[in-house]
C-alpha cells in the first residue's frame, strides 16, 4: 500500500490540522488501495489544542520533512555470510538472490567486510600457473564436503593447508611434486589412489561419486588419509574445492556503511564512487540491516504527499519539491507548487478548507467520525471567526448548520468558547506570539514578507507592543523579509491592529493609512487571506 501524507502548512492553525485529519479519513474510505496519514509541520497552537481536546481527535503525526532516507529505498531482505563460511556459500547466495555483493559478519554479527562479484573474479584471475594452495588459509575437510555436496567415507575432520592437485599423470610421476598433507582429486584409479595414500595425502577426493574398494579404504584409514566422495567430475571438483576457503580470505575490508536514517541525497555520491556501487546500512552495533545499491538511487520512488490548506513551497514540508504531490485541496490563492504530472487540484474561495472536505463527505453519502466532525466545525468557525469574517460564504454557513445538527450543539456558543479559551496569550513569549500562526508570502520578483495573526478578546496584548515589534524585527532580519507584520484581531470588536517591522511605509500605503508607533489601525479587517495579504502583495 502506498503511504500518502496529508499535511497542511507550517505553523499550523486549526483549519490546517482539522483538514489533514478530515481529508485523510475520507480518502481512506474512498481509496482503499492507498493509506492516507494525517501529518502536521509544527506544534499545535492553543486554539487547535483546545479543539483536539474537545473533540477527542488525535493530533496528526509531527514530521519535519519528507525527504527520502536510506531505509526508504534499501533492500532489507539482506543475505549475510560468516567470516569462516566457505566462499561457495557467497556464490550460491549471489546466484539465488540475483545480488552482486554479500556482507561478511564476525561471530557477533557485526560487519567486517564485503564480497562482491569483483572479489570472486579477482580470486581466479590472480591465480598463478602453480598448484593452488591452502597454506595461507587452511580449510577443514568438512568445508570441502559441504561445497562439493559430497560425503566423507574415511577419516576425521581436520584442517588442510597443503596444495591442490588433479591427478591425471602416471602413478610413477606422482611423487615428484606432491607433498604430505596435499589434497588430491583422483578418478576411478585404484593404483593412483593407493599411491596418494603412500605419499601421505591429507585428503583424497574421488570424483564422479565412485567409492573405492575396501583395500583403498582400509589403507587410507591406517595411513590417516581422509577420503571424500564428490558427485562431480574431476575438473569441477577441483574448482569447487577452491571455494571451500573461508570468506575472510577474499573479502574487501572496511566496506562503505550508512545509517538507515541518512538522507539518500547525502550518500549517493559515496555509493557511486565505490567499485561495488553499494553501501551496507548498519545499526548502532554495526550489524547489517540492509543494502542500498546504485540501482536503488537512480530512480527512487518519491514520498507521496497530499496538500491541504496551502499550495506554496515556502509554507509546505521540507523536501516537497522532490516529493510526488498527488492532490491539492485549498481555499487560498494558487501558489508555486510544481508537479511533474497532472493532479487533482482545487482552489475554491470559501472560508475554510474544512468546508470543502465536509462537502465531499456529503457528496459521497458519508459522515465523518464524531471527533473528526467536531474538528471540522472548529476549523470552519476559526477561519471565518464564527462566520463573521468577510471570507464567509453561504457554503460555510450551510456546512456549519449541517454540523450543528450532526453534533447536537450550538455552533456560535461552541465558536465563542473556542476563541475565549485560546485568546489568552499572556503566558506566551513575544517570539511565540509572532510565530505561532505566521505565513510567508513571496512575490514574483523574489521579495518575501511574513504575516502573523492572533485572535484576541480585548486589547491586553497591545500592552506588549514594544516586545512584539522587537520580535517581529528579529524574525524579519533572520529570514530576509522586507517586512514582518502581526495582525492582532479582536473578534468581539471586529477589527485589527497591525504591528509592523521593516519597510512599514509600503504597508501603511497599502491600506491608505498611517502607522502610529508601529501600529496601523484597521477597523473591520478580520481576514488575513482576503483583506490583508492581497493588498500587501499588490504593493510589492
Amino acid at each position: 500500500m502506498a503511504h500518502v501524507y496529508v499535511t497542511g502548512h507550517k505553523n499550523p492553525d486549526t483549519d490546517s490540522i482539522a483538514s489533514a485529519i478530515g481529508y485523510a479519513e475520507l480518502k481512506n474510505l474512498l481509496d482503499p488501495d492507498n493509506f492516507y496519514a494525517p501529518a502536521r509541520l509544527g506544534e499545535v497552537n492553543a486554539q487547535t489544542g483546545w479543539a483536539l481536546e474537545k473533540s477527542g481527535a488525535k493530533p496528526p503525526k509531527l514530521i519535519s520533512h519528507i525527504k527520502l532516507r536510506v531505509k526508504d529505498v534499501m533492500s532489507d531482505d539482506i543475505a549475510v555470510a560468516g567470516k569462516n563460511d566457505p566462499l561457495r556459500n557467497v556464490g550460491t547466495m549471489m546466484a539465488r538472490s540475483n545480488i552482486s555483493q554479500v556482507p561478511i559478519v564476525d561471530d557477533d554479527g557485526s560487519l567486517i567486510g564485503l564480497i562482491s562479484e569483483r572479489n570472486l573474479a579477482r580470486m581466479y584471475i590472480r591465480e598463478s600457473r602453480e598448484a593452488s594452495t591452502f597454506a595461507e588459509s587452511p580449510v577443514p575437510v568438512s568445508s570441502m564436503v559441504e561445497v562439493l555436496e559430497g560425503e566423507m567415507v574415511v577419516g576425521e575432520d581436520k584442517q588442510i593447508s597443503g596444495k591442490l592437485w588433479v591427478i591425471s599423470m602416471n602413478v610413477d610421476s606422482m611423487g615428484q611434486a606432491m607433498e604430505p598433507g596435499d589434497v588430491m582429486v583422483i578418478g576411478d584409479r585404484k593404483e593412483a589412489q593407493l599411491r596418494a595414500i603412500e605419499l601421505g595425502a591429507g585428503v583424497i577426493v574421488i570424483s564422479n561419486g565412485i567409492c573405492p574398494d575396501d583395500e583403498v579404504l582400509e589403507t587410507a584409514r591406517q595411513g590417516g588419509t581422509a577420503i571424500v566422495l564428490s558427485p562431480l567430475d574431476s575438473y569441477v571438483t577441483s574448482r569447487m574445492i577452491q571455494l571451500a576457503v573461508p570468506c575472510w580470505e577474499v573479502m574487501s575490508e572496511n566496506p562503505l556503511t550508512v545509517k538507515p536514517n541518512d538522507f539518500i541525497t547525502d550518500i549517493t555520491e559515496q555509493v557511486m564512487d565505490v567499485h561495488y556501487r553499494a553501501a551496507i546500512a548498519v545499526d548502532e552495533d554495526n550489524v547489517p540491516l540492509g543494502v542500498i545499491t546504485r540501482t536503488d538511487l537512480l530512480n527512487p520512488e518519491p514520498r507521496k504527499v497530499l496538500l491541504v490548506d496551502h499550495a506554496e513551497v515556502g509554507q509546505s514540508v521540507a523536501g516537497v519539491e522532490k516529493a510526488q504531490v498527488v492532490e491539492i485541496l485549498d481555499h487560498h490563492h494558487i501558489g508555486d507548487i510544481e508537479t511533474s504530472t497532472p493532479i487533482p487540484a482545487t482552489f475554491d474561495p470559501v472560508g475554510s478548507t474544512a468546508t470543502l472536505i465536509l462537502e465531499r463527505y456529503r457528496m459521497n453519502g458519508l459522515e465523518p467520525e464524531r471527533s473528526t466532525a467536531t474538528m471540522l466545525l472548529a476549523a470552519v468557525l476559526s477561519d471565518t471567526v464564527v462566520l463573521n469574517s468577510p471570507t464567509t460564504t453561504g457554503r460555510d454557513r450551510e456546512v456549519v448548520e449541517y454540523l450543528e445538527g450532526l453534533l447536537g450543539l450550538d455552533a456560535e456558543e461552541f465558536g465563542m468558547e473556542m476563541f475565549e479559551a485560546s485568546s489568552d496569550v499572556t503566558d506566551l513569549t513575544a517570539e511565540e506570539v509572532v510565530n505561532r500562526d505566521a505565513k510567508e508570502y513571496a512575490t514574483s520578483s523574489g521579495e518575501k514578507m511574513s504575516i502573523s495573526q492572533v485572535e484576541t478578546v480585548g486589547d491586553a496584548l497591545l500592552e506588549r507592543k514594544d516586545e512584539l515589534v522587537e520580535a517581529l524585527e528579529t524574525k524579519r532580519a533572520e529570514n530576509g523579509y522586507i517586512f514582518a507584520a502581526l495582525m492582532v484581531t479582536d473578534i468581539i470588536e471586529g477589527g485589527t491592529e497591525l504591528l509592523c517591522a521593516g519597510d512599514c511605509t509600503r504597508v501603511a500605503r497599502a491600506f491608505d493609512a498611517r502607522a502610529a508607533n508601529d501600529v496601523i489601525d484597521l477597523p473591520g479587517v478580520m481576514s488575513r487571506k482576503k483583506q490583508v495579504a492581497p493588498k500587501l502583495l499588490a504593493v510589492l
